[in-house]
């Protein structure tokens, strides 16, 4: 009998910022909203776009794009403010250009990134995902949002 191996997946949704497509761990997403009014905020980075008011709840918004030094973002129809839910932050929204597709990695098509201090853009990622001929960069979100970086 040969031993059935267990293999871990992981689902992403996939999202375009630019002509990038980048992964989000479906696991912190907690919903996607369409583009609306976001309140401004004195006094806050550039990349803190400001705050929306999610059914009662306000939540801040954040541009990833300028965040990792990519153009401003530009809203167009297809722009999404996604809402995550992180352990050490809490909820925060984040903008993207367009929300794609839904994909599942088994952890052999996930490679690991090597940290590279050198390299900014490459530090708000966790690894390279391979779906169907593609590759998608996977963000790590804790480094996306984190104060100061």
């Amino acid at each position: 009998m040969e031993e059935l191996k267990t293999v871990e997946t992981t689902q992403f949704i996939v999202i375009k910022l630019g002509d990038e497509q980048y992964g989000i761990d479906i696991k912190f997403i907690d919903n996607i909203v369409r583009m609306q009014h976001i309140t401004r905020v004195p006094k806050v980075d550039s990349y803190l776009k400001g705050v929306i008011n999610l059914r009662g709840e306000v939540i801040p918004v954040m541009s990833i794009r300028i965040k990792m030094g990519l153009e401003p973002d530009v809203e167009t129809k297809s722009s999404r403010i996604i809402i995550l839910k992180l352990e050490q932050q809490g909820t925060i929204g984040v903008i993207v250009d367009e929300v794609k597709e839904v994909v599942t990695l088994d952890n052999d098509q996930i490679e690991r990134m090597a940290y590279d201090s050198k390299d900014d853009k490459n530090n708000f990622l966790c690894g390279i995902g391979k779906c169907e001929g593609g590759l998608i960069s996977l963000l790590d979100l804790n480094a996306v949002v984190m104060e100061n970086v």
